[in-house]
């Protein structure tokens, strides 16, 4: 299905688009400049990535902006059904525009899990609380635990992972150690926008599972649909840029970040005598070293600076301020 600027919502804030698609690139060094062309042109901030398997990533920009992009990928035969999930922010979400060379857009680290030859069975939001309520369904996060933290469905289990190369791994110790009477029937996993369990549904399958499901759109599409009253999602979700956190309808979450350790805080945590702004938070206070200190109090300091000018720490202007607008260290980006 082609998609069409229809699907792109009407906003004056800015908005975010996250969007990835498995599909055969072998020209995507080739393509890295014409995207990077096509943000330019269009003020786009945000990552993408590139690899052989396909694009991914999250951008910003205004309404006209982000229909300006998705009107040029679309012109890809390859990315006409490119569907990305939107949300709003109240502030740019990104400070930079990158577009990155991948092995893998998501990155796994086994070779020849392809969603596009092997994937579970897509399951959309209206139907996924009856299937993780399922007393035959394991249901796994299979994001990392610094996402789990702050929110998750009812139920489900959490690997423990740091990055997503070490869910294979407890797949091998947790699951295929199992004896045959003792695994699960029914396995549903989810992720933030679909695509790290589209991925791992694939792996799931080639390990021998048979009935694998996975969140059609994530839990972003999960929010956005399906009403608080009938949720059973609890928490809020981590994204990847400066909102850190969005809760039901999307709406911008409570969380802020640490950006020394990039760990989601909350005010209780900036009221602890171990959270510096820009330095330490309790996550990561006691880890640090009196060096590592020293040079992110630095950092800090350019930073303020770099707002009492008027720019921002990597040198971009800012809007005008409005006049005896008081510095806020802890926003510092």
């Amino acid at each position: 299905m082609n998609m069409t600027t229809a699907s792109i919502p009407e906003t004056d804030k800015h908005l975010v688009a996250a969007l990835y698609k498995f599909v055969h690139l072998p020209d995507f060094v080739e393509l890295k400049p014409k995207v990077e062309r096509i943000c330019q042109q269009f003020k786009i901030l945000g990552t993408l990535l590139l690899a052989e398997e396909g694009i991914n990533g999250t951008v910003c920009g205004s309404y006209e902006g982000i229909v300006g992009l998705m009107t040029s990928l679309w012109k890809d035969p390859r990315f006409s059904d490119l569907a990305p999930k939107y949300s709003e922010a109240s502030e740019p979400a990104f400070s930079r525009m990158k577009v990155k060379l991948k092995r893998e857009i998501v990155t796994m680290g086994k070779d020849g899990i392809d969603p596009n030859r092997l994937v579970g069975r897509y399951v959309p939001p209206a139907q996924w609380n009856e299937l993780i309520q399922d007393p035959d369904t394991l249901v796994i996060d299979t994001r990392n635990d610094y996402e789990y933290a702050i929110g998750t469905f009812e139920g489900a289990v959490d690997p423990k992972t740091t990055t997503f190369r070490e869910f294979p791994a407890w797949v091998d110790q947790n699951l295929k150690a199992l004896p045959d009477e003792k695994k699960p029937k029914k396995i549903a996993m989810f992720c933030t926008g679909g695509i790290r369990c589209e991925k791992a549904t694939a792996f799931m399958l080639e390990q021998g599972f048979d009935e694998v499901y996975h969140l059609q759109g994530g839990i972003l599409k999960y929010l956005e649909e399906i009403p608080e009253e009938k949720s059973l999602w609890k928490g809020e979700c981590f994204v990847f840029d400066q909102r850190v956190s969005v809760k039901h309808g999307l709406e911008e979450g409570d969380y802020d970040l640490c950006h020394a350790c990039r760990m989601p805080i909350t005010e209780e945590d900036k009221h602890s005598e171990k959270y510096m702004a820009g330095v330490s938070c309790p996550n990561c206070h006691d880890k640090l070293t009196p060096e590592q200190i020293e040079r992110f109090s630095e950092r800090q300091k350019q930073i303020r600076l770099a707002k009492e000018r008027n720019e921002r720490h990597i040198g971009r202007k800012l809007p005008p301020k409005p006049k005896k607008a008081k510095v806020d260290d802890s926003k510092a980006a």
